[in-house]
């Protein structure tokens, strides 16, 4: 699923978006302040970027600056105030790829949401298919040859992030806050043993592997 982060201290802006977002199929990560988003977006694994300008700690400018040094490609849309020609100039200039002025009309966001993945050769993803395993998300069912493959809710979007990233490490710590969230009782173990129960459901397919990164976490790699 594609994961966009979304900084914006007003924090009744920030929902709406983020609630406009996820009802559009996306995953949305809140944050209120430019340095928590640069943290993110170290610690995280996103998609996109949806920055406000007037931020405290850190303003969208720089933020963007030091995103597009560290991914040249990551659709980065400023949403603020800011109506002025020298601010869209100074925009641009640092390579953000839309400009959308507050006020604005949902729907209008959304399609330039749309229309930046698009561009970048992301899409919105409600359907995975490798090898002979699918995952309809959608429905939360995942298929082996056509016979549907018992799993959790949990085990299901686990291997279903896993899947969508092939190669890429997910760390124990990044994937204990995105899908146990504030469960205070999930440890670094209880990642190991849902990994562990998923390669066994996973046995018969044939179109990936989930390895073990040694010191850091799990990731899934095509065949």
């Amino acid at each position: 699923m594609v994961k966009i982060l979304v900084a914006e201290d007003d924090r009744a802006l920030n929902e709406l978006v983020c609630s406009l977002l996820v009802g559009s199929g996306y995953e949305a990560v809140a944050c209120t302040d430019g340095e928590e988003a640069l943290r993110r977006m170290e610690e995280g694994n996103f998609d996109m970027l949806i920055s406000d300008i007037m931020m405290p700690r850190r303003d969208g400018f720089s933020l963007a600056e030091e995103v597009r040094r560290a991914d040249p490609q990551m659709p980065i849309l400023f949403m603020t105030a800011l109506d002025d020609k020298p601010s869209k100039q100074r925009g641009y200039g640092i390579g953000i790829d839309d400009y959308v002025v507050k006020p604005f009309d949902a729907d209008i966001l959304l399609l330039r949401v749309g229309a930046l993945l698009r561009r970048a050769g992301i899409e919105k993803s409600r359907e995975l298919t490798v090898g002979n395993l699918r995952m309809d998300k959608q429905e939360h069912t995942a298929y082996v040859n056509g016979q549907e493959l018992p799993l959790t809710v949990r085990e299901f979007d686990l291997l279903f992030k896993l899947l969508s990233y092939p190669k890429r490490t997910f760390t124990r710590t990044q994937l204990m806050e995105e899908f146990w969230d504030y469960d205070s009782s999930a440890t670094s173990r209880t990642v190991d043993v849902y990994m562990s129960k998923l390669r066994e459901k996973t046995a018969g397919c044939s179109g990936f592997e989930i390895l073990t990164v040694h010191g850091l976490g799990y990731k899934a790699v095509l065949k």
